[in-house]
């Protein structure tokens, strides 16, 4: 069974626009997250799931420059586009992830990953119940009931929100979700890029962490946030936005 990350990421954004090519210490926010996932242990491919539009062609370049696969697809239908970047890489296994989440955890994801090859679960995430940050987000499922979906449904909310359909019909799928063990107040922080304040506040974890320790992990990020309480709030009004 093959294994791969895809990364949903593209220049055009509603609230901040570009935002996954904004630099942090000189890189782009998605090459650092790149780097991150390049850290898990349980996958074979990476691949940057973008857009056919022009816009998005220094996504492209990215992609090559850090010599990772990328796949261009629909802007609107994500789902498609998700699907044809494993079908692409002939992977088995989808690992979802999106380009807003520079933080991701790789000891998590890996986390998630081996629970679902256990087997006996059609999806496995982290975020059916969250007990980790918005932007640790992690969803594990197979290419082939991906497919089943990209085949039956026309809501366009399935097609932007990739992997919604699993966990809206749990009579049709088996689901299971992950925990980590921290204490219940870390699953309400938000480290995604959204907004601005979203942005500022991953690039002050980036230059207080990554100069000293690039391989830095949640547990050193709330310990950052212990010694400096002030950062969490720089985006703690920012609501998420709704799927429906």
């Amino acid at each position: 069974m093959k294994y791969a990350i895809t990364i949903e990421a593209r220049m055009r954004s509603s609230r901040l626009p570009g935002k996954v090519l904004k630099p942090i210490l000189g890189k782009p926010m998605l090459a650092l997250m790149v780097e991150r996932l390049q850290r898990a242990r349980t996958v074979d491919d990476i691949i940057i799931a973008t857009t056919v539009n022009s816009s998005d062609d220094p996504v492209v370049e990215l992609a090559e420059e850090l010599k990772i696969g990328y796949f261009r697809g629909s802007e609107e239908d994500v789902l498609a586009r998700v699907l044809g970047a494993a079908r692409a890489y002939h992977a088995d296994v989808i690992i979802e992830t999106t380009g807003d989440c520079p933080l991701i955890e790789p000891g998590i994801l890996d986390k998630v990953v081996a629970d679902y090859r256990i087997g006996g679960a059609d999806f496995v995430s982290n975020t059916l119940e969250y007990t980790t940050p918005i932007g640790t987000d992690v969803r594990v499922f197979s290419t082939e009931a991906l497919a089943e979906i990209d085949r039956t449904s026309n809501d366009p909310a399935d097609r932007e929100h990739v992997s919604l359909h699993f966990w809206e019909h749990p009579e049709k799928y088996r689901l299971r979700n992950v925990r980590t063990e921290f204490p219940p107040e870390v699953a309400e922080l938000r480290l995604t890029v959204d907004t601005p304040e979203d942005f500022e506040l991953i690039r002050q974890v980036y230059e207080h962490l990554y100069p000293e320790n690039p391989a830095f992990t949640l547990a050193d990020i709330l310990e950052l946030f212990r010694r400096k309480p002030e950062l969490p709030k720089i985006n703690q009004n920012i609501q998420q936005k709704a799927v429906r």
